[in-house]
């Protein structure tokens, strides 16, 4: 039976948040990066396909060493994104079709072309300025070495040492990422107000959230003690049963209460939610308590193998955990640092992805790819909470894996010395129109990373009113999504008989969803089919599907 939404204050515990990776999306201008303009006139293609919000990768002023992580006014849009006034524009235009808008926030770094960390650098040691950075003394004869032994996300030393205005050596500052990234002193009441003030110059713009980039990295342990490398970043209890010193400290939940506080002010529909690649799921759960953030990305669920017992078990542990501090979980497959679930679920069980896919890794079967990111969708997309896509994955884009080496502008491949693929693969600009320039994402056909050379299959116009493609079953599970409640409803495991243990069953309200993970033919339940990811035949479902099926809850 078709259920109602929740309170307008609520749209969060069960939304659909479409994330557009603003570089990538549609370029406007010409000039092959996509740009604030471009989105707001592909909008009516995320109300076709039926999302709540949109989540808007950073578009600030910025030197573009890390695809705009690295932000160097905070206040402003980059011109190669267009203006404030383009955002205005786009944000009205969003209210215009019913759709919300979240903004990314990057509050653990800045760019080292941010006027903090030139006066910092002007300034010296020991002076105000330096102290809104991690700036350290060297250890050694001479402070000659890093003042501890950790190590970037991106490869190399997380320490990078500056020359003094009178050009000796000097101290060093923290870049948990790249050189560019500098660190913030979470200890210094001027950042905190600083990124008050930001706050409220984004909700008086009309935002209805941010997203917060590493949510965990904020505060660093007292002291910054060395720590075994293997360990630094890794998402949790580490084979010392210590807490990282780098990640997920207690101070930073001071940070969040304090936020949560703020957007109170403007409302209680406005929301935070945490990129914390946190484990286990009860520690996630802390930043989602209460007087926290709304939501946490689900990365327990995205990296998890595809088994049916892990998924299960996953998904119970998630459940568990979110509720057991009133929050609803979030259920994530695919974004800008990930491969594309696609190409992820083309590799062999286990197949470490997270530095890329690039020519010369092992190349995935996209055939089965595809059908088991069609079938995870379906299982995501059933389960109560809150569901993030992706950009181009409601079209079936893969990884682009061959992407060349000249191409590639992340610097994870350049500071690992083109070890890792890094992430560029994933961000691809999307193909809307086949047979045109740049597939309709630019009118000059500029692309800032090139396309696949057989991606006129994916353009959304080649899918969209046709039976079968990838783009109508999106659109049909998010319609049914909508009417039968299957974010609110509460759920059910289920036993099927005769189903083995590579069967996933489980009840949403009225619907029963069964997925065939990986083994063989699995005989069909009784009941109206909704819809399922691959064809059914012979009263069965094929391995690697899902299907949704009505029936009355028990």
């Amino acid at each position: 039976m078709p259920q109602t939404t929740p309170p307008s204050a609520d749209w969060w515990r069960s939304a659909v948040i479409y994330q557009i990776y603003p570089r990538s999306f549609a370029d406007s201008d010409g000039d092959g990066i996509g740009d604030l303009p471009g989105i707001t006139t592909r909008l009516d293609h995320l109300t076709e396909l039926g999302v709540d919000a949109v989540w808007l990768s950073p578009f600030y002023t910025s030197p573009q060493a890390d695809a705009g992580y690295d932000v160097s006014n905070y206040r402003d849009v980059d011109p190669v994104f267009g203006t404030l006034a383009d955002f205005r524009i786009l944000v009205v235009r969003a209210r215009d079709l019913g759709l919300r808008v979240i903004v990314d926030i990057v509050p653990n770094h800045t760019s080292d072309e941010h006027p903090w960390f030139k006066q910092a650098l002007a300034a010296g040691p020991g002076s105000p300025e330096r102290e809104r950075y991690m700036f350290r003394d060297g250890r050694g004869p001479g402070g000659d070495e890093p003042p501890n032994n950790w190590q970037s996300a991106f490869y190399g030393p997380a320490w990078t040492r500056v020359t003094e205005s009178d050009g000796s050596p000097g101290q060093w500052y923290l870049h948990l990422f790249d050189a560019k990234q500098p660190d913030l002193n979470w200890a210094n009441e001027r950042v905190r107000a600083e990124f008050d003030g930001i706050l409220r110059f984004w909700l008086d713009l009309g935002v209805d959230g941010f997203r917060v980039d590493v949510a965990r990295g904020l505060v660093k342990a007292d002291g910054l003690p060395d720590y075994p490398v293997q360990f630094q970043h890794a998402s949790g209890e580490s084979g010392l049963r210590t807490r990282s010193p780098l990640f997920d400290q207690p101070g930073v939940h001071a940070v969040y209460r304090r936020w949560r506080s703020l957007l109170a002010e403007y409302g209680p529909d406005k929301i935070l939610v945490a990129e914390a690649h946190v484990r286990p799921p009860s520690r996630l759960a802390q930043y989602v308590r209460p007087d926290e953030m709304h939501q946490a990305f689900n990365f327990e669920f995205l990296d998890c193998p595809y088994r049916a017992r892990d998924l299960r078990a996953v998904i119970t542990e998630s459940l568990d955990a979110c509720g057991s501090v009133g929050a609803p979980s979030t259920w994530v497959l695919n974004n800008h640092d990930d491969v594309r679930h696609v190409s992820r679920l083309g590799l062999p069980v286990g197949t470490w992805t997270d530095d890329g896919i690039g020519p010369r890794d092992q190349q995935p079967d996209l055939e089965l790819g595809t059908r088991r990111a069609l079938a995870m969708t379906l299982v995501q997309l059933a389960l109560p909470g809150s569901a993030y896509i992706y950009q181009g994955e409601e079209v079936g884009l893969p990884e682009h894996t061959q992407l060349p080496d000249q191409a590639r502008q992340d610097p994870m491949f350049a500071r690992s010395g083109g070890r890792a693929a890094g992430r560029d693969g994933c961000r691809v600009p999307i193909p809307w129109e086949p047979g045109t320039p740049a597939r309709g994402f630019s009118p000059s056909g500029r692309t800032w990373l090139p396309q696949g050379e057989d991606w006129d299959r994916y353009a959304v116009s080649a899918q969209r009113g046709v039976d079968g493609s990838v783009y109508e079953l999106y659109r049909a599970a998010l319609r049914l999504r909508r009417e039968y409640g299957l974010g609110i409803a509460a759920l059910q495991w289920v036993t099927l008989p005769g189903a083995g243990e590579d069967v996933l069953s489980f009840q949403v309200g009225d619907v029963l969803v069964v997925a065939s993970i990986g083994g063989g033919d699995v005989p069909m339940p009784a009941g109206d089919v909704l819809l399922a990811s691959a064809p059914l035949g012979g009263g069965a479902l094929p391995p690697d599907a899902t299907v949704w099926i009505r029936r009355r809850a028990a």
